[in-house]
């Protein structure tokens, strides 16, 4: 299983599937990361912590834990 923390930064990935229940995922589709949604990597911090991503137009920074949270492809 690959998730977004495993993207390299300059690469795009299609998200396949959200895990984690309840108000965690809520929170992550709440922020437009949804099935078939492509995510574009565009920085990660120098201790990986967060991941700055553009999705939907917009750029997102999303925590590491969050990011091992979504499974792309």
């Amino acid at each position: 299983m690959k998730t977004l923390r495993d993207v390299g930064v300059g690469e795009t990935a299609t998200v396949v599937k959200l895990h984690g229940e309840g108000a965690v995922k809520r929170r992550i589709m709440d922020m437009g990361i949804t099935r078939h949604t492509p995510v574009y990597v565009r920085k990660v911090a120098p201790f990986g912590d967060p991941v700055e991503v553009t999705v939907r137009g917009y750029e997102l920074s999303i925590r590491k834990a969050d990011a091992e949270m979504i499974e792309v492809e």
